[in-house]
C-alpha cells in the first residue's frame, strides 16, 4: 500500500525544480513522502487555491512553496490552508531574488508564510524544517533528526581538524 505525501512542493515554474529537487532529495532522507507539482499563483490562481484548500484532507501536514518575481504562490497557499506554508523565495530576475525574498516575507497579520534563504541552502532548509513540525508528532523522525543535527557537529569538528592541520604543515 502506497505511503500517502505528508508535504506538499509547490513551485510557480518547472525552472524552479533544479533549485527546489534538493527540497525533494532531503525529505527522501527522512523517508519523508511529497507530493510535487508546478502550480502558478498567478497563471492558475484557482488550482493554487483548490491545490491549498484540498491540502489537509488529501493527509499533507506541511507546504513549501518556491517562487521568484512577485513570488506571490506562498501567501496564496497560506490564505487557503491552516496548514503551515513554507515560502522558498528563488533567485533571479532584475533583483536577483530580493523582489521573491521580500513578498515571502512581507505577509499581512494572519497569513504567515515561513521564509527560508534564497539560494541552494534554501530548499534543504525548508525540507529540514518540514521534518521538524512533522517530528513532533513522530518519535521515529525526531530521532532521525538528532541524528542529522549530530552529524552537522561532526562535519564541522571534521572540518576544523582539517584547518588546523592545514595551518600547522
Amino acid at each position: 500500500m502506497p505511503v500517502k505525501p505528508e508535504v506538499a512542493i509547490v513551485m510557480g515554474s518547472d525552472s524552479d525544480w533544479p533549485l527546489v529537487k534538493k527540497a525533494v532529495e532531503t525529505l527522501n532522507e527522512f523517508d519523508v513522502v511529497c507530493d510535487v507539482r508546478v502550480i502558478s499563483a498567478h497563471r492558475t490562481p484557482e488550482e493554487a487555491c483548490s491545490f491549498a484548500a484540498g491540502a489537509s484532507k488529501r493527509g499533507i501536514k506541511v507546504i513549501i512553496a518556491a517562487a521568484g518575481g512577485a513570488a506571490h504562490l506562498g501567501g496564496v497557499l497560506a490564505a487557503h490552508t491552516i496548514l503551515p506554508v513554507i515560502g522558498i523565495p528563488v533567485k533571479g530576475g532584475a533583483l536577483n531574488g530580493m523582489d521573491a525574498l521580500l513578498a515571502t516575507l512581507q505577509m499581512p497579520s494572519g497569513i504567515p508564510v515561513a521564509t527560508v534563504t534564497l539560494g541552494s541552502a534554501g530548499p534543504v532548509n525548508a525540507a529540514i524544517l518540514a521534518v521538524q513540525m512533522i517530528a513532533l508528532a513522530r518519535p521515529g523522525l525526531r530521532r532521525k533528526l538528532v541524528s542529522y543535527k549530530r552529524s552537522l557537529k561532526r562535519k564541522v569538528a571534521t572540518g576544523n581538524r582539517n584547518v588546523q592541520r592545514d595551518l600547522t604543515a
